[in-house]
């Protein structure tokens, strides 16, 4: 397996991100607007995302590789939950039933998880139908790797051009590459890089989701070109 089946140290990061509900739905509606059709999350942690796409009727069906995040969603929604392996040695066979069926699929914060990130995004393909919507989120700079990365397991950060490579390699149309949380890169430079802590404040979570306001004017004064994550939002031709 490519990460650990059961993952407390995510969930304790999860679970206070699942009280920023401004922050959560901020990121749901940066990427609705290329979410079409039958959705495939991959990845979909404890659901924080995932109760966007279904409060606005989505066709979305939720995965992850995690079975103590299956068990949590699959208790909270009645949505199809499914378990995924994005660099299953046997993923063709294995999922062959879900090849080619999904209008949009959509991976925010994995790949980085995942050594082989070509195979990942590979793979993410093969579940889209013709002319479907990839979307991929990741976090950004290598420079700002810190004690969250590791704690939280993370092979790599990226930038837009190393990004773009692996969806091009693909040969996956690129639609538009843009940045996501400008003012994020400071909280998780201090808290990560000079406090030193492994797991993201709920406090400072808490702070940061009461200014999203701020932060979303902040993306679009620095015309999201830079931030703490990187999003690519790419076709299947």
């Amino acid at each position: 397996m490519s990460v650990k089946e059961i993952d407390n140290e995510g969930l304790i990061t999860l679970n206070v991100i699942e009280k920023a509900n401004k922050f959560n739905k901020w990121m749901y509606e940066t990427i609705k607007p290329y979410s079409k059709g039958r959705v495939l999350e991959i990845g979909c942690g404890i659901g924080n995302i995932s109760e966007f796409f279904i409060a606005d009727n989505f066709n979305i069906v939720l995965s992850d590789l995690r079975n103590n995040y299956i068990e949590i969603v699959k208790n909270k929604f009645k949505n199809e939950v499914i378990k995924i392996d994005l660099v299953d040695e046997e993923f063709d066979d294995k999922y062959k039933d879900l090849l080619d069926t999904f209008d949009t699929v959509f991976a925010l914060n994995v790949v980085e998880h995942i050594k082989d990130d070509h195979k990942a995004i590979e793979n993410c393909k093969k579940l889209l139908k013709h002319e479907g919507n990839l979307i991929i989120l990741v976090p950004a700079y290598q420079a700002l790797f810190n004690n969250f990365d590791v704690e939280l397991e993370h092979y790599r950060r990226y930038t837009h051009k190393s990004l773009n490579h692996i969806i091009e390699a693909n040969k996956l149309k690129i639609l538009k590459t843009f940045s996501f949380n400008f003012i994020g890169i400071l909280g998780w430079f201090v808290s990560g890089s000079i406090l030193k802590k492994k797991t993201i404040p709920e406090g400072q979570m808490g702070l940061f989701n009461k200014l999203v306001p701020i932060f979303k004017l902040a993306d679009l004064l620095t015309l999201k070109k830079v931030g703490l994550s990187v999003i690519c939002i790419s076709k299947k031709i």
